[in-house]
């Protein structure tokens, strides 16, 4: 989830010993590879087609499934999973988080559920209530391996099980005389090394903790003198552990010249988990040491088959372990037994580097156990926190989900663990970011696995405020479609406890994208989520096409448009996905690295299939014209022999020309409940409803119902063939009805419809559409009103609930009448501006 990546661990926690190793050397390290997975060759359909018409369960997309802290009903769970499954969503993942994300872990007092702690009783029961639910719909259903989203731990975490830090006392002294001292205990800063603050209900203040144990946890690893300057060789390295007594105290004859004693031990680094409850927050555990994780794994396994148990791969299926932002540790307690084993040379006379020392005959000593250091403790990420999570999961019949990157671990020797891989991929000014998915699909791809599954869409309010749409989504999940991602799992989905009333409702605070049930456009949304389980269909069809240098070129490229592909293949089948991941309009001839076979357009927002008559054959390739509008995607399919008749004189993109301009009055009826008119309102043209007067339409958000009657010139063909409606300029999204037949959705370029042959007449035609706008101008349109709730500023921008209101926890009217939304984060004010919204047209029909 990575969801601080500005501020990544490194930077707050990297020990001297990392640091050296960074600035000094450089090195590579062979990845493992490992044989490719064998294919149910069988099961797989030869003719793409077949998946295309009919997506397995497999291709449908899933969601990060948000619990927001104490906030969560039964009844709202019941409500989600419906939802979900009614859009098309096969699969949640379920993360239970702090109340709010600010966007560090928040806390809105005066819950109407206070007895809902992550990982607690009341919260279990729920849980199974979700299993239950998952099971009946048919859907998957897994969650995090405890509180909060990062990265292994809880309050059942000891500091002995928690991860491990070197720390070290000096003692400065003259030689040639004997001493008897009790050596200092080393002493390390009270607060923690947890990489971003939280709430603090002891001190009211959002900060990095002080966490006690790590003053009052520690245990000793060596003590070592060495001479107090220069460079140290190793014969100069004088072990004296074995002289201290238990209380510190060391007897020893101190040779000539000055020295330094150093009393090494190792401490809790204090690293908590997060963002979660700040009950159900506790220590990370200590990823090298194999007893930890058992620990760790051993607990979350254990109260999952203690709550869960019958339902354990039917309606619970996955434990998620998510990016990594617990920091750099350098100690585990069997440390140097491992590294002994694994480097074949004791560590202990090089501890003093840790405290910036150079050890050895030169720097490059130093630099070397660094470097030997840095690759034993990637070694037992793997080999211990990776192989162990992987044993005690695979040993209860449960899939193991990771995003393994960005960890002290090398990526490619961690995937064999991993049952199933996600990477990640943003939205970073209103672009596609894809952050670490590049090299995660390419590990993914050696590895011979095939579903590739993202984190999708992880935004911030840059982005993201109740203002995002279909539209804009798109040719960000396009470009990741051509990085390889062959799954989505939509960020995020937030739990939603209460009444239908309350919308847009609860949030993952300042967090988008915006994908909850509340959503304005949740509804027509489905032609989106459909379009995605048809790409994802054919996505994961056949297998990754071979690279070579003709794979896809795109040249005379007009427009400004940016053409992208990804090829799949399988037996005497190529298909290419291809999408213009700009917004802009443009043509490109594009050649594929195929000859002798009829190119094929398959339109996945529509479902349509189509010849395309205009090719030619360059060498060993076929080159196409093709047309795209605004973030436009087509399948270029070839699956069936070319004949060698003469190309038929048809254009591949034939021009529509107009057949009619619908133009005269409208009906509009807007919903009451949100604030609209009561009665339905005359528009004499279409126009942008926030040029209007009536603060109802100016400000509204939702469904407003357009109706007109029409007629269609008597001769006209559009009656006696296939014909489009074009509608124009929509914001966001549209439903059509014509003659009370449900033509679809129009919710991204080229913003047509089909009207089959026939559906039209001369005479009395019906048109209704649906246009459905997003929030963002309705919570702009409540803060002209007095406010009703108390806010507290967000840590970076926005605003978050101080606490329920009584008259929400009574259920009563609210005070201030002039308000319709209730939500727990605030992107706006009274002056922010608003969104275009509604149908500005011209809608008109065409033909072709």
């Amino acid at each position: 989830m990575r969801l601080f990546y500005k501020t990544p661990p490194s930077v707050i926690f990297k020990p001297v010993l990392h640091l050296l190793l960074i600035n000094l050397i450089c090195f590579n390290v062979s990845a493992q590879q490992r044989p490719a997975q064998p294919v149910a060759e069988a099961l797989v359909p030869s003719d793409p087609a077949e998946v295309f018409n009919h997506p397995p369960q497999s291709a449908g997309p899933g969601v990060l499934w948000m619990w927001m802290g104490a906030n969560l009903s039964k009844k709202g769970i019941t409500k989600d999973l419906e939802a979900l499954k009614k859009e098309g969503f096969t699969s949640t993942t379920m993360f239970s988080l702090a109340d709010v994300t600010t966007p560090w872990a928040g806390n809105i007092n005066k819950s109407p559920t206070p007895e809902l702690i992550s990982w607690t009783e009341p919260w279990w029961k729920l849980v199974r209530h979700a299993a239950e639910e998952s099971k009946r719909l048919g859907m998957d259903f897994g969650m995090f391996n405890g509180p909060g989203y990062e990265s292994s731990g809880g309050p059942w975490i000891s500091p002995e099980m928690s991860m491990q830090e070197i720390c070290w006392s000096t003692d400065t002294l003259s030689g040639d005389r004997h001493i008897d001292l009790v050596l200092k205990r080393p002493k390390v800063k009270l607060r923690g090394h947890t990489p971003y603050p939280v709430y603090n209900p002891n001190t009211g203040l959002v900060e990095i903790p002080e966490i006690a144990s790590r003053q009052t946890y520690y245990k000793d690893i060596a003590v070592l003198a060495i001479p107090a300057n220069g460079v140290v060789p190793l014969n100069k390295v004088i072990d004296l552990t074995g002289k201290m007594q238990p209380n510190g105290q060391v007897n020893w004859d101190v040779p000539t010249g000055k020295w330094i004693i150093y009393r090494f031990g190792h401490t809790t680094t204090g690293t908590l988990i997060q963002p979660a409850q700040w009950q159900a927050t506790g220590l990370e555990c200590d990823k090298m040491s194999k007893e930890a994780v058992s620990f760790h794994m051993d607990h979350v396994v254990g109260e999952i088959q203690k709550h869960l148990g019958d339902l354990v791969g039917t309606g619970f299926k996955s434990v998620h372990f998510d990016s990594y932002e617990a920091g750099y540790p350098t100690w585990t307690p069997k440390m140097k037994e491992e590294f002994a084993a694994r480097r074949g040379y004791d560590l202990t006379p090089y501890l003093p580097t840790f405290a910036g020392r150079t050890i050895g005959t030169d720097r490059r000593d130093s630099v070397l156990f660094a470097k030997d250091f840095d690759v034993t403790v990637k070694d037992l990420y793997r080999d211990v926190y990776f192989a162990t999570v992987a044993k005690k999961l695979r040993e209860a019949n449960l899939t193991f989900l990771c995003e393994p990157y960005g960890g002290p671990w090398r990526q490619d020797e961690v995937m064999p663990y991993v049952g199933t891989v996600m990477t990640e991929f943003w939205t970073f000014g209103g672009n596609y970011s894809p952050y670490e998915l590049v090299p995660t699909v390419a590990a993914l791809r050696r590895s011979g696995q095939n579903i590739i599954e993202a984190e999708a869409f992880t935004s911030d309010p840059r982005d993201a405020k109740w203002d995002e749409t279909p539209e804009w989504l798109k040719p960000i999940g396009d470009a990741a479609f051509c990085d390889g991602v062959n799954r989505m799992v939509i960020h995020r989905f937030v739990q939603q406890p209460w009444d239908d009333k309350y919308k847009p409702g609860l949030t993952m605070g300042e967090w988008g994208t915006h994908f909850d049930r509340t959503q304005t456009w949740w509804e027509p949304g489905k032609a989106m989520v459909q379009y995605w389980t048809r790409c994802q269909a054919l996505l994961q069809w056949g297998g990754i096409a071979a690279p070579s240098a003709n794979d896809f070129i795109a040249k005379d490229v007009t427009g400004k448009i940016t053409v992208r592909h990804i090829h799949r293949k399988r037996l005497q089948a190529d298909v290419y996905f291809v999408a213009n991941v700009s917004r802009n309009t443009g043509t490109a001839v594009c050649s594929f690295n195929v000859t002798g076979m009829q190119p094929e357009l398959w339109e996945p927002v529509t479902g349509t299939m189509r010849d395309l008559p205009q090719f030619k054959t360059e060498g060993v390739n076929t080159t196409i014209a093709l047309d795209f509008d605004k973030a436009q995607s087509f399948f270029i399919v070839f699956r069936k022999k070319a004949t060698n008749a003469t190309p038929v004189n048809e254009a591949n993109f034939p021009a529509r020309k107009e057949a009619l301009t619908i133009t005269g009055n409208w009906q509009v009826k807007f919903d009451e409940k949100w604030g609209g008119p009561v009665a339905p309102v005359t528009f004499t043209s279409l126009q942008d409803w926030t040029l209007q007067q009536n603060p109802g339409i100016k400000y509204y958000s939702g469904m407003a119902v357009y109706k007109k009657n029409f007629d269609v010139p008597a001769g006209s063909t559009a009656i006696t063939s296939d014909s489009y409606l074009d509608l124009g300029n929509v914001k966001n999204i549209a439903r059509v009805f014509i003659n009370d037949k449900d033509l679809g959705v129009a919710w991204t370029a080229p913003w047509t419809v089909k009207i089959p042959a026939g559906l039209l007449k001369n005479g009395g035609n019906k048109l209704v559409i649906e246009v459905t706008n997003v929030w963002a101008n309705r919570l702009i349109g409540d803060e002209q009103e007095f406010a009703d709730c108390e806010w507290l500023p967000g840590h970076r921008e926005g605003h978050f609930l101080k606490e329920f209101p009584d008259w929400f926890l009574n259920n009563k009217p609210r005070p201030s009448k002039g308000r319709f939304c209730f939500t727990t984060w605030n992107y706006f004010d009274k002056n922010s501006p608003l969104l275009p919204s509604g149908l500005m047209g011209p809608v008109k029909i065409m033909q072709q």
